[in-house]
């Protein structure tokens, strides 16, 4: 509500005195060697305060330790338009706009790569770790004799897929404000998902004592995986307020936020899925070219991720998936919303759909057949427990009225099945280490106050309120009597971040041991009062009751005065670690290994204008097992919140880099996405199978939602004009194309 009041304080509504603004200068080229830099005309503007280079900034950084290959600022080389070359500080924000373009900056082209055919085929741009290639990543793994299985098969689908890369598009564009004070403390306010790691690498990359860094995130409008890493611009304003002594503030522009980009990666997917005569899946081939942009981000993982998760809910008896994420000179990718996995997901509930049509049998009974169990293990290694699978399946499958309206909507109107599998949190914390990847601190104040002390990410996604709803609900007491400090690296225990829908999970396990911990010292004078058992104790709506003394209770509140009393000021912590040998024994095997898995269904139902190829769609069911809903209102937002995102993505979203590596267009009237005009009818359906390692059985419903709504709606365009979109987005353009082919081929 306080989002809504107008009452929340974002990073740039934070106002220092003194404070300098900062702009980045950079690259017009997709890729150069930067030859000189002369900022004298920059520095003889009235009110520029200073200017830096990449020389002043030589470390190199990264979200993943093993591939930290960014400058804050470029040194030597830029890789993409857009690379930050130079800094300017100033007295206002104008003034800096117009300093940084009297930097006179000398390049040398070079040949760049703007496109994923470009980076395979002229391995001698040397853009990899080994510059003798391309290459940023390669995974191989199979399971099985996947070749036997194919020629074995009774009916095999083959086909290339491609996914188009897409934005984040937060309302928020990316801002930071450094303050270096006279102590030195360095005190960074960012727009960031993930304050633990850009503590970290602002020590490492600035030389300062961590002890002497301070992260602090205000809540964040919108941020979708596009800032769950630490970027140039948060290291630049540290150092621009190292030098000058003076708070340093800078804020992208929209511009500047589609080119800093890290959204979703394009991929071009080769796929095979082989089957008997009675629907038993027997093998899945999956290859996969992605196009990684200028740096690495989280690419390693995002390698790995284009292909661990696709063995499940649908099972095959034999599985292999080859990937290659290449350097382009083009904005680097990284995780949006269903990390890495989102587009071989559309890839093979595609095939799955085209394999049911083979099969002459219902696209809902295939997956049915070949459905993951609860309490088992993939063929990869991944530990299923709680699985609602069935049950998604079978509400979408009612709620659509899918047996009686499937295929008899008449020409140009259909309906489409999807599903998929995502984490609750990975096992995988970017840097190996035995500490928790969440923690919780609990301090309880005499007047009833409790105050929870978390590192969680507020992004919108409603991880405050998650936090205050577990511990009132420990504790019997109301929300008003709940506050919630997050994200404040001096405040507030570990936690790893906003990412990889970790926060119900493990915040929430932290939360509720450190609220147990209370409740266990408020049940010691209680009972005590009460002369029970503390288990015969109930605590609800602001008082401790037992159920040996009716009509006799003690206010909450009263209950701690007497539990200070006795035990001296009251305060408890929590954590959370992933179960350990989680994921299959081999390179890799942990990376998609989570505690629990969601499981999603999906049915779209769309119209599709065969005269001008416009595809609207009518409605989306989406069935997701989210374990027990804590908070069912957010879940719902959630699921709602990932149809509108897949339907985006489905007919609008295209990041587009031409040959000179400039963006299509990079702002939000040119960038298609959604209006309110454009969403959907959503039916969210909670399934709640709980889960005996969630908090209170919960899991995720953060990203899983997004997943099977792309290929549903792809499949429900099948279902109504008889062809198929193997590519993304399915543009009016695309589907004339495909009509019109469909014509020929009849004629």
């Amino acid at each position: 509500m306080r989002r809504v009041r107008g009452e929340t304080r974002f990073t740039d509504d934070i106002k220092l005195p003194r404070m300098l603004f900062a702009k980045i200068v950079r690259c017009p080229h997709p890729h150069a060697r930067i030859v000189g830099i002369d900022a004298s005309q920059a520095l003889a503007v009235p009110g520029v305060v200073a200017c830096i280079t990449g020389e002043d900034l030589p470390g190199r950084f990264g979200i993943i330790p093993w591939t930290p290959d960014e400058h804050a600022l470029a040194v030597g080389t830029a890789r993409y338009v857009g690379d930050g070359v130079a800094a300017v500080a100033a007295i206002d924000e104008r003034t800096a706009n117009i300093a940084s373009r009297l930097v006179r900056v000398e390049y040398e082209r070079l040949p760049a790569a703007t496109t994923l055919d470009a980076a395979i085929t002229m391995p001698e741009l040397g853009l990899g770790d080994s510059r003798r290639d391309n290459v940023s990543k390669t995974v191989e793994l199979a399971f099985g004799d996947v070749d036997g299985a194919c020629e074995r098969a009774d009916v095999v689908v083959r086909d290339t897929y491609f996914f188009e890369g897409s934005a984040h598009a937060p309302i928020e564009t990316h801002v930071a404000i450094a303050q270096f004070d006279g102590a030195g403390l360095l005190t960074v306010w960012s727009s960031t998902q993930v304050p633990h790691y850009l503590h970290r690498e602002l020590s490492r990359v600035l030389g300062v004592s961590p002890t002497r860094v301070r992260v602090i995130q205000p809540p964040v409008g919108g941020a979708f995986g596009g800032k769950s890493e630490p970027f140039g611009h948060e290291i630049v304003v540290a150092k621009l307020a190292m030098l000058t002594g003076r708070p340093v503030k800078i804020l992208l522009t929209r511009e500047e936020e589609f080119y800093v980009h890290r959204g979703r990666h394009p991929m071009r997917i080769d796929l095979a899925v082989a089957a008997t005569d009675a629907g038993e899946i027997t093998a899945i081939d999956a290859h996969t070219a992605i196009d990684g942009g200028a740096y690495s981000s989280f690419g390693l993982v995002t390698t790995y991720y284009s292909g661990q998760l696709l063995t499940a809910p649908t099972t095959t008896a034999t599985y292999r998936f080859c990937s290659a994420r290449y350097f382009t000179n083009k904005p680097p990718c990284g995780p949006k919303r269903g990390h890495g996995s989102v587009q071989p997901r559309f890839a093979l509930e595609v095939a799955l759909d085209k394999l049911a049509s083979k099969l002459e049998m219902d696209p809902i009974e295939l997956r049915r057949r070949n459905a993951a169990a609860p309490q088992s293990t993939t063929l990869n290694g991944m530990r299923i427990t709680s699985n609602g699978y069935l049950e998604c399946l079978a509400k979408v499958e009612e709620a659509s009225g899918w047996r009686r309206r499937r295929g008899a909507l008449g020409r140009g109107r259909g309906l489409g099945v999807a599903s998929s599998a995502y984490i609750s949190g990975t096992n995988y914390p970017i840097y190996p280490n035995d500490m928790p990847q969440s923690a919780v601190q609990l301090k309880v104040d005499r007047s009833g106050v409790v105050t929870v002390f978390n590192g969680a990410s507020e992004i919108g996604q409603g991880t405050d309120t998650l936090m205050a709803t577990l511990v009132a609900d420990v504790l019997g007491i109301g929300l008003g009597s709940i506050r919630v400090v997050s994200a404040d690296t001096d405040l507030c225990p570990v936690d790893l971040g906003a990412y990889s829908s970790r926060g119900t999970f493990m915040n929430g396990n932290a939360c509720l041991m450190a609220a147990r911990a209370i409740r266990d010292k408020l049940a010691v004078v209680a009972s005590e009062a009460f002369g029970c058992e503390p288990s015969r104790l109930v605590f609800s709506g602001g008082y401790v009751c037992s159920l040996d003394a009716a009509g006799h209770a003690l206010a909450v509140d009263e209950v701690i005065r007497r539990a200070e009393a006795r035990f001296g000021t009251l305060g408890a912590t929590g954590f959370y670690k992933t179960p350990p040998d989680l994921g299959g024994a081999y390179r890799g095997g942990k990376i998609g290994a989570s505690p629990a898995y969601s499981f999603t269904a999906h049915v779209a139902e769309v119209s599709v204008d065969e005269d001008t190829g416009v595809v609207t769609v009518v409605k989306v069911w989406c069935a997701h097992d989210c374990g027990r809903a804590i908070c069912p209102t957010l879940v719902h937002n959630q699921i709602e919140g990932s149809v509108y995102m897949g339907v985006a993505e489905a007919l609008f979203e295209g990041h587009l880099i031409d040959d000179n590596g400039l963006h299509h267009g990079p702002n939000l009237l040119d960038y298609r996405i959604p209006t309110s005009l454009d969403v959907p009818e959503i039916e969210s359906i909670l399934v709640e199978p709980y889960d005996p390692e969630g908090p209170l059985g919960a899991k995720e419903a953060g990203e899983g939602p997004l997943h099977s709504s792309i290929p549903a709606v792809a499949n429900a365009i099948y279902d109504a004009v008889g062809v198929r979109l193997d590519s993304l987005p399915f543009s009016p353009a695309r589907v004339l194309n495909a009509l019109r082919a469909q014509r020929a081929a009849r004629v």
